[in-house]
């Protein structure tokens, strides 16, 4: 499976731009769609998914085209939106034979063995008679990935799937994601969550209002903060110094003051390191230096 964007533009009234001239390839397995809030993420989601029509340019899903070939690829797709919601009356069961009813499958007996392999695949077969208004957040996530996923698509799309979860939920979360994409399908993670994506995508892209800002493997921005990630021993009055000045990763206490992660160029008047960057460092390094030289250009 593979997916093509060609010169894709979403423009709203008054003449701004969700994205502005989109070029991008996303191939099988995990995809993360990284950038800050605004970026034009769940506008793209939206016209992938073809929940909104795009104001000019091409999407192509292998041979099909989304302007001429809607009901084909909605076929193909699984979708759990940012803002999921079910009928709260119904079971846990109940709501995923319906969405399986929708998805076109009309064998009750093969629904419900469907159904029942779903509810053990995400963990939530236990619960598959509790009110699906009742379940915690994260069942609630899981419900929604199963609802996604009980059509068996090709195209998996989830729109920041583990906001508001627990540590352990968002790992089981992603977990099974990982899981998912062993198989034979494109899975495309939006988010604005660093640690989804460091920890499950094989590729990426950054987004920033509605511009692809970068596309590659996470370990390629991640080489770009090399030389630029700092740990400083800062005392507490250099520690307030130091939040003015740059931009604060974490900040662990130590005897005496701080013990200070910080993205810069250079550091000159502190006790400091280097350290080697992880993807979280690469994305603010990115942001305010890249980013926002290519932003004004």
């Amino acid at each position: 499976m593979h997916i093509k964007i060609e010169n894709l533009n979403k423009i709203y009234k008054g003449g701004s731009y969700a994205v502005n001239n989109l070029n991008l390839e996303i191939p099988n397995g995990m995809f993360g769609l990284l950038g800050p809030n605004g970026a034009g993420k769940s506008t793209l989601m939206r016209i992938l998914v073809t929940l909104m029509k795009p104001s000019s340019g091409k999407v192509y899903y292998n041979d099909y085209e989304l302007s001429k070939n809607r009901r084909q690829i909605r076929s193909m797709l699984g979708y759990l939106p940012q803002d999921f919601s079910f009928f709260s009356k119904l079971k846990t069961s109940e709501f995923l034979d319906y969405t399986a009813r929708l998805s076109g499958m009309k064998n009750s007996a093969v629904r419900r063995n469907a159904v029942d392999q779903m509810l053990e695949e995400v963990g939530l077969f236990e619960a598959r008679d509790r009110n699906a208004n009742k379940l915690s957040g994260g069942m609630k996530r899981r419900l929604g990935i199963a609802q996604a996923l009980i059509n068996d698509p090709q195209i998996i799309i989830v729109d920041e799937p583990t906001t508001g979860l627990d540590p352990e939920e968002r790992i089981r979360f992603r977990n099974l994601l990982s899981t998912i994409s062993t198989r034979d399908v494109i899975i495309i993670l939006s988010t604005h969550i660093v640690g989804d994506i460091s920890s499950t995508c094989d590729n990426m892209a950054l987004l920033n209002k509605g511009k692809l800002a970068f596309s590659g493997s996470p370990e390629q921005l991640v080489s770009e903060a090399k030389g630029h990630v700092w740990l400083i021993e800062a005392t507490e009055r250099e520690y307030l110094e130091i939040n003015e000045k740059f931009p604060v990763i974490s900040t662990i206490p130590i005897d005496g003051g701080w013990e200070v992660q910080v993205v810069a160029n250079e550091i000159n008047g502190y006790q400091a390191r280097q350290i080697e960057p992880n993807l979280e460092h690469a994305y603010v390094h990115f942001m305010e230096n890249k980013l926002n030289q290519w932003s004004n250009a």
